[in-house]
């Protein structure tokens, strides 16, 4: 972590619990590419990828091997 990052860091932790949520959401949500779907959409989709994982596990890739892939 570089000084400047470590400054904002240390700010950061300054923050009261909630706004350091929020301001964690808002970074994660940087993130996130923008799909175009909303929560109830990604929801169904989510739940439509575990009900296939669960109907046939061959086709998930393992944690590792998709952090390896980035």
């Amino acid at each position: 972590m570089d000084a400047s990052t470590k400054t904002v860091f240390d700010a950061a932790l300054a923050l009261p619990a909630v706004e350091r949520a929020a301001l964690a959401e808002q970074l994660l949500a940087s993130l996130s590419p923008d799909d175009g779907l909303d929560e109830e959409e990604l929801a169904a989709e989510l739940e439509r990828r575990a009900s296939e994982l669960e109907r046939d596990p061959s086709g998930g890739i393992a944690w590792e091997q998709l952090k390896a892939e980035r």
